[in-house]
């Protein structure tokens, strides 16, 4: 009655075979438009801006300036001197709209808010976005929360 629950046909992951074949499987490598990370690395901020969208081609023609290489510039030294497998030291920058490139990657950055600097850890997937992007400007407000003089007891009574 109940043997297709214990046949050879129900597929169990727990079975050997089943680990096996998910051992096969190979780790998915990240790509940017279909490109491996070790080739991004090797290529050059003239080549890489063929790859990014117009928008941010445009930028690379127009507007990458000293102040955006003395950047690089740093994250490199930051990097240099760090043993394998710990973080680098950050590196502060008020450069919101850099566009993170490859060689950016690994890297630790402190980006301005307005108010500080928001530690952001460059990952392979921030590849052709904006610094910017991951420290936000402004606090998220919280709707549905009692704030000061929200409820009866916390109103101010005068004396008379």
């Amino acid at each position: 009655e109940n043997d297709c629950l214990h046949s050879e046909h129900h597929h169990n992951p727990f079975s050997f075979a089943h680990s096996l074949t998910m051992a096969k499987q190979k780790f998915r490598t990240f790509q940017y438009r279909g490109i491996e990370l070790n080739e991004l690395i090797t290529k050059s901020h003239e080549e890489m801006a063929q790859l990014f969208n117009a928008r941010k081609r445009r930028r690379f023609n127009r507007k990458y300036g000293a102040q955006y290489f003395r950047l690089m510039q740093k994250l490199r030294n930051a990097k240099k001197d760090v043993p394998y497998g710990e973080k680098p030291p950050a590196v502060k920058t008020h450069l919101r709209d850099a566009i993170v490139l490859p060689e950016m990657i690994g890297s630790v950055l402190g980006v301005y808010n307005g108010l500080g600097f928001i530690e952001v850890e460059v990952r392979a997937e921030m590849v052709g976005h904006h610094l910017g992007e991951f420290a936000i400007t402004y606090k998220p407000i919280r709707h549905g929360r009692p704030g000061v003089g929200a409820t009866s007891s916390s109103k101010f009574v005068p004396l008379k």
